[in-house]
């Protein structure tokens, strides 16, 4: 028995992560085109054909570009809220569609799904934790901070999956323009190493055996910095040090193995 985690990649090009027990194959997001997200897959010996269930965490178009082609042409079915499926022109020829609600667990065959609310500039943005034989995956990227219940969802996960987007030093000095750096600072924006780093801190429980570090902006952040940072973080603690790893948008993480 085991459950396996793979970052396919992550970034502002494409968000999508594959999880996989022994029964059921998985997808967070399909920020991928059909075609990349089949090689990325074969690429880590796995492949998109079966997949039990492509979950949606929001509309942007770095998570659902694959959303058609995998559920056209592979049959996938989609797990998607009411609001943000309203937000996508939506291809009425896509009808396996199964409606989610933040805080209303469900289950795909064996595994445990539980959506949540996180803070984004979307309709109706969520998380979601995967639980299947008592291990525990946590999928959250895609928020300006983290509120209460984000942490609370997060406590027990043996795999984290965790927004460090931007270090603000970068950010401020960087090639956007200011409305867009004011809207990647906010509340609704996107997570900052430091922030990410004082959550490691303060209200990360210490339960995970590994921790990724996923949506790194390629203009704002260096996956460098944003190790450090976590790694300084992850070393005041007095336990609970998981095994970290930087997800990319160029290429998978290793397959990780619960």
């Amino acid at each position: 028995m085991s459950v396996r985690v793979c970052v396919l990649g992550s970034g502002s090009r494409g968000n999508s992560t594959l999880v996989v027990t022994e029964r059921t194959r998985l997808l967070v997001d399909a920020g991928f085109s059909k075609k990349e997200t089949c090689a990325r897959l074969a690429s880590v010996g796995e492949r998109a054909e079966g997949c039990a269930a492509l979950l949606i965490t929001h509309e942007h178009s770095d998570h659902i570009n694959g959303l058609r082609g995998l559920a056209l042409d592979l049959k996938m079915p989609v797990y998607i809220s009411p609001e943000t499926r309203a937000a996508i022109q939506w291809d009425k020829r896509i009808t396996a569609v199964e409606p989610i609600i933040a805080g209303r667990k469900f289950m795909v065959s064996d595994i445990e799904v539980t959506p949540f609310s996180i803070p984004h500039d979307a309709a109706d943005p969520v998380a979601f934790t995967l639980e299947s034989q008592g291990i525990k995956v946590g999928v959250v990227t895609d928020l300006g901070y983290v509120p209460e219940v984000v942490k609370q969802h997060l406590r027990g996960c043996h795999c984290l999956i965790f927004e460090s987007n931007h270090d603000l030093e970068m950010l401020k000095v960087g090639p956007y323009p200011w409305y867009v750096k004011q809207r990647v600072m906010g509340r609704h924006g996107h997570l900052s190493n430091r922030t990410t780093a004082e959550f490691l801190t303060g209200d990360f429980d210490g339960a995970a055996q590994v921790l990724v570090l996923a949506h790194l902006s390629e203009n704002n952040n260096h996956p460098e910095i944003a190790r450090m940072s976590a790694q300084e973080a992850l070393q005041s603690r007095a336990n609970g040090v998981p095994e970290l790893h930087l997800a990319s948008q160029i290429a998978p993480t290793k397959v990780f193995q619960f």
